[in-house]
């Protein structure tokens, strides 16, 4: 049987942005407006719609999954936290934007995009990922 799919290979970024509660609360409610309230999640989404390979799909660009979680963490005594106190367990609301990126974007502006996520993130200790992946896609048209 022939396989009726091809895969692509691509890379995967995934960016644990904090966000209010409220916040969170009115994104879990479906409120789209919510995305653009929170000031640390707006520009998480504004780098990833901007002018760089993040979420590029070729006929689509700025493509993101968004999935809401709770951090849980506790800071040492030599931490300046965002959220929480130093030697107490806390939990921060938070939403984790997951993007693709083509395998074969040039190296310079997959850096100034991550450079511009890590100069936004509100963390002392930002929560990003960066794997291999590979995206199951069409094949060609007559293929």
């Amino acid at each position: 049987m022939t396989r009726q799919y091809d895969l692509r290979p691509a890379c995967a970024l995934r960016i644990h942005c904090p966000v209010a509660e409220p916040v969170l609360a009115r994104l879990l409610a479906g409120d789209r407006q919510a995305l653009e309230d929170d000031p640390a999640l707006a520009a998480m989404l504004a780098i990833v719609r901007g002018d760089n390979p993040l979420g590029d799909f070729g006929l689509y660009r700025g493509v993101m999954e968004l999935s809401p979680g709770w951090e849980l963490f506790t800071p040492t005594d030599t931490a300046r936290p965002t959220a929480g106190t130093a030697g107490e367990n806390a939990v921060s609301s938070t939403v984790i934007l997951t993007v693709h990126l083509p395998h074969d974007a040039p190296q310079d502006r997959i850096d100034a995009a991550i450079g511009a996520i890590l100069r936004a993130h509100p963390w002392e200790v930002p929560v990003i990922e960066l794997t291999e992946t590979r995206l199951v896609t069409r094949p060609p048209q007559g293929g």
